[in-house]
């Protein structure tokens, strides 16, 4: 396989632009695709807010970052974003017919010999690979968010995935500075196959009224040493994405312990999606001082 040296990003939602972001920062040439223009503009106002934010803390040096900007275009036709690209990352919303899609889209307009992976946090890497002439090349690569700060990526390796593809995916998120753990092709793999019961768990937990939102939280901060509780954990990844990445556990393993909460259902029905919709859990009115809720 090529050196990879040009990177195209499909999604500049909170993933796509924190992994273009990354790859730019180690020196990679990023083509960052999205369908609406201001996703774009955002997306570049954001990176370079965050460069700063790394600059302060001397993590890269200030006068480094309009060379880091520079190596971001941007653009909303996706042929054109896809034009000289060694490798694709999908890095839309956690929708599978919307994925499917896209991957039949990317295969269409790419080169034979480009890899195509999907920063997805649950879907079947197989299922993806399915709707491409090129399954052999297509394989998971599930960035950690916010993406600039974690150190790891899970790197899932689909029924056709090559060892060759697998191999270089590796070396490659090791050469920005990232930890690859390797999982395999099933539903949630390994972080969300973990994380995600705990979430629901305490939702449900909630949901019982066997503690409330600030309690259950200060549990597993207090008592577990969990950086941020569960409850809060998921109003920041979204009520919305736990729901699909729980709804496809449950479909997947016809496992009635990955059954998604009926709070959880209700909540996200009602719009309540956590920090995206200022509500979920919390109250974030006052973003920097977000209110446990009282009833649910």
């Amino acid at each position: 396989m090529k050196k990879i040296t040009q990177i195209s990003i499909i999604g500049a939602g909170t993933m796509g632009n924190g992994i273009a972001h990354v790859f730019a920062q180690y020196g990679f040439k990023v083509a960052l695709v999205d369908r609406e223009e201001y996703s774009l503009s955002n997306a570049k106002k954001t990176i370079e807010k965050n460069l700063h934010r790394q600059a302060q803390k001397s993590l890269i040096e200030t006068a480094h970052i309009p060379a880091i900007l520079n190596q971001i275009s941007t653009y909303t036709d996706l042929s054109e974003g896809l034009k000289n690209s060694d490798l694709v990352i999908e890095a839309i919303s956690e929708d599978k017919e919307a994925k499917l899609h896209i991957f039949r889209e990317i295969d269409r307009l790419s080169a034979p010999e480009i890899i195509l992976a999907s920063n997805t946090s649950s879907i079947s890497i197989s299922s993806l690979a399915s709707q491409t002439s090129k399954p052999d090349r297509v394989i998971g690569m599930h960035f950690m968010n916010p993406v600039p700060l974690m150190t790891l990526v899970e790197v899932i390796r689909g029924a056709n995935t090559s060892k060759e593809c697998l191999e270089k995916i590796v070396q490659l998120t090791e050469q920005i500075g990232k930890e690859a753990v390797v999982a395999k092709d099933y539903p949630g793999f390994i972080a969300n196959r973990i994380l995600m019961p705990m979430i629901n768990e305490a939702i449900e937990t909630l949901f019982q009224g066997i503690g409330d939102v600030a309690g259950i939280d200060a549990i597993m901060k207090g008592g577990m040493r969990h950086p941020m509780g569960p409850l809060q954990l998921a109003d920041f990844i979204g009520l919305d994405v736990c729901l699909s990445i729980l709804n496809v556990m449950h479909e997947g393993f016809k496992n009635p312990k990955y059954a998604p909460s009926p709070l959880l259902v209700n909540l996200v029905t009602a719009g309540h999606l956590g920090i995206k919709s200022g509500r979920g859990f919390y109250d974030y009115s006052d973003a920097k001082n977000p209110t446990a809720l009282q009833n649910f």
